[in-house]
């Protein structure tokens, strides 16, 4: 199915220079936080409940196409309080038409930036996943080490794809941290 009020979305954010975007949405009574990656090929459509461990991605193909699934869809089914209906099962599509309509239609307003901590519970599978907080860089030709394959992925998982690909290029890891106090604003390295 055709996603058409993600377009409106996606020509914002190419137009304010953003490839991550995070914005909320409430379908029936259960809020869900929505990330819009475009910086990955496909783009990435990410929805987590906010007071459950509930989370799936959607690719968002050419054309803004998604496929109508949903992974775990009897969870969710549970997460939203709906009974099972012979008559009228509740269906992915239903979901998808419903955000299609509530999408944001300027990256100004509803949406921002996600920073590592935003994304970190919907991306957990990546080296030291309790280190949310972004550090600095550190620049491992200095002392003669090689960025690891795990650092990169962290990279670009919960920073983005310009970041992995820079730091794959120069041999650079990110470095982080569990503690909030160390979270330091991200700047990409020269």
């Amino acid at each position: 199915m055709k996603l058409e009020g993600i377009i409106p979305l996606y020509k914002s954010m190419i137009d304010q220079q953003a490839n991550r975007c995070k914005f909320d949405f409430t379908f029936k009574g259960v809020k869900f936080d929505v990330l819009y990656f475009i910086d990955e090929s496909p783009h990435k459509l990410a929805f987590g409940v906010v007071k459950e461990n509930y989370y799936f991605e959607t690719v968002v193909y050419n054309g803004f196409n998604v496929k109508a699934f949903i992974p775990e869809m009897s969870r969710l089914i549970k997460i939203l309080g709906l009974e099972y209906n012979r008559e009228n099962p509740f269906h992915p599509s239903a979901f998808y038409n419903y955000f299609n309509g509530v999408i944001p239609k300027d990256f100004k307003g509803r949406c921002q930036i996600p920073l590592p901590k935003d994304i970190a519970p919907f991306r957990p599978d990546v080296e030291e996943a309790d280190k949310i907080y972004f550090k600095r860089w550190q620049d491992n030709s200095k002392a003669g080490k090689n960025v690891s394959p795990e650092n990169l992925e962290k990279t670009k998982q919960w920073l983005s794809f310009e970041a992995y690909e820079l730091c794959k290029r120069k041999n650079i890891s990110s470095c982080w941290s569990a503690n909030p106090k160390d979270e330091k604003q991200l700047i990409l390295p020269k």
